[in-house]
């Protein structure tokens, strides 16, 4: 595009919506971008105060706002995405569905180290409803070039999906609830309600409660049982500390589960223990979750009900 006196632009195409303020509570756009400038137009533009505008420069090969960014948003989009028709030089990306937005950070990283280009998201790993709004694609300037448009189109492409939203999973999913101070009456238990509410967010298919004395054995038999149901997650609650009649991490690990963490670096939730017991993932509740509306549990079981496998590495 090229910048020219508004009394030189008699025939120029405008490259650019340009808004106007009137009298009588006017507010909008006066010229749209396309319109090819009359000899009429040129009063009323001094009028609202431009001197200069933007027209198209055929020899320039740029692309406008609006098209780079629909140009990156047709591909940048993964699964149940759905994106708008631009507005003021951006495209929104919404969800068309309940669950976890996910990012392939590094494609992003590049996208966003394209000249001009710029994605505006939520975090990775964020739970989302239907009709949210997750990004927005766009350019800084008003056009850039289109080589710059092909490479951000090209990175997109290579790394798809770069944005997606993953459906929750109705997991088949049991509690033990662990403490001879529980199994015997001694106290009332407060992580049922809890780990009821948790569940329920994600549509899990709760199978049952179970009660264990501080018992390695009739932990490990209660592992079994829920695994002999077809559990695909099995939260273990109290007997996360380190007194010697907590034991529920020991019998995580002798249940043959591949422990993936004991203890994580968040708070509050530290205790959280993960593991795999072949397709079934094996959770160790901290008791902070009886009375943090948020710990780290709530950080993890959205990935899980997504089908995300949870790493080391992430963990670290």
């Amino acid at each position: 595009m090229k910048k020219i006196r508004v009394e030189d632009s008699v025939g120029q195409v405008l490259c650019h919506d340009i808004t106007a303020i009137l009298e009588g509570g006017f507010k909008g756009v006066k010229f749209k971008r396309g319109h090819v400038i009359t000899e009429e137009d040129i009063s009323e533009l001094l009028d609202i105060g431009e001197s200069h505008i933007f027209v198209w420069d055929p020899k320039a090969d740029e692309v406008h706002e609006d098209d780079a960014a629909l140009a990156l948003a047709k591909v940048i989009c993964g699964e149940n995405l759905v994106y708008s028709n631009p507005s003021e030089g951006k495209v929104q990306i919404n969800s068309t569905i309940d669950g976890l937005f996910c990012i392939d950070r590094e494609a992003l990283k590049a996208i966003n180290r394209v000249p001009d280009y710029t994605v505006a998201c939520l975090p990775n790993f964020t739970p989302v409803k239907k009709g949210d709004k997750l990004a927005g694609t766009r350019i800084i300037p008003l056009v850039t070039k289109r080589q710059n448009v092909l490479e951000a189109a090209r990175i997109a492409k290579e790394h798809s999906p770069v944005l997606m939203v993953r459906p929750f999973k109705p997991l088949k999913s049991g509690v033990i609830i662990t403490g001879s101070e529980v199994y015997y009456g001694r106290i009332k238990d407060r992580f049922e309600p809890i780990m009821t509410e948790k569940l329920n967010r994600y549509g899990a298919e709760i199978l049952k409660f179970t009660k264990c004395p501080d018992d390695l054995d009739l932990i490990l038999e209660a592992i079994r049982d829920f695994k002999s149901q077809g559990a695909e997650l099995i939260l273990l609650t109290g007997g996360m500390s380190v007194d010697p009649d907590d034991l529920t991490p020991t019998a995580i690990r002798k249940s043959g589960a591949r422990l993936v963490t004991q203890g994580v670096p968040m708070q509050p939730g530290n205790m959280l223990t993960m593991a795999y017991l072949d397709n079934t993932m094996l959770i160790g509740v901290p008791g902070a979750s009886m009375h943090s509306p948020t710990t780290s549990l709530d950080v993890f079981l959205p990935r899980v009900f997504a089908g995300i496998e949870i790493t080391e590495d992430e963990i670290a």
